[in-house]
């Protein structure tokens, strides 16, 4: 993503997504990884992104997670009967999530908290019919964005649905953004209707725009056992 967007400067660190200092509880190792973000200022002329070459100690970063979640069998039918099956039975978890933290990160692609069935539907939509380009039909939510880039913020509420889900199991290990794509692309109708949608992305080659969507609709090794991301892209520029 980051070659993608060209920044003037970006350290990539080998940590989880949403760790990006390394392990807690660490200050020491914390304010190493700083200091080299912040040593790019002096030393990055034009456009660098540099590796920090450190993974971080395993203090509190090495627990396995198993979705406690147990969403039972899929209903039968089309993609979309099964992908609001399974929003259903996740729904009174987000909830209580929501309710527990007085806010929500849903809703960055313009739908309502109260329209995430909708919004799933609409998602089904485009991976049945493989038009990634045609504006989702919907009389009830205000699209923030035009296609093809409204699907990766369509992804977005999507996930974090299901991730607000998760948030309300019990347990002690917080799952992170591995543990949490790994659940999604191997375990849910949500997975499932994604690739769905990426392959309409693929089959848009003549935009790229759709090649861009794509990677970022999938995370990193999830599309199709490689990157989602073109070997050669040439995006359009910002």
């Amino acid at each position: 993503m980051s070659e993608a967007v060209v920044p003037p400067r970006a350290l990539w660190v080998p940590f989880p997504l949403g760790r990006p200092l390394g392990a807690i509880d660490d200050p020491g190792f914390q304010k190493d990884v700083l200091r080299a973000a912040f040593g790019l200022l002096g030393t990055a002329a034009e456009p660098t992104i540099e590796d920090y070459p450190i993974e971080a100690p395993d203090k509190g970063m090495s627990e396995e997670w198993a979705c406690p979640l147990n969403l039972g069998p899929t209903s039968s039918g089309g993609l979309t009967d099964r992908l609001l099956a399974e929003v259903a039975r996740l729904r009174p978890w987000a909830i209580e999530t929501r309710r527990e933290r007085g806010r929500t990160l849903f809703g960055v692609s313009g739908a309502e908290e109260n329209q995430v069935d909708e919004l799933a539907r609409c998602l089904a939509v485009v991976a049945e019919t493989g038009d990634v380009i045609g504006e989702p039909d919907s009389d009830e939510i205000n699209w923030a964005f035009d296609m093809p880039l409204l699907l990766r913020h369509i992804a977005d509420d999507l996930r974090t649905f299901y991730h607000e889900a998760i948030a309300a199991q019990p347990g002690s290990t917080p799952p992170d953004h591995d543990a949490l794509s790994r659940w999604i692309f191997s375990e849910t109708i949500l997975g499932e209707t994604l690739l769905l949608v990426a392959d309409g992305l693929t089959d848009a080659s003549d935009s790229p725009i759709a090649q861009l969507v794509r990677g970022l609709l999938i995370p990193e090794g999830h599309y199709r056992g490689g990157s989602a991301f073109p070997a050669e892209a040439n995006f359009p520029t910002p």
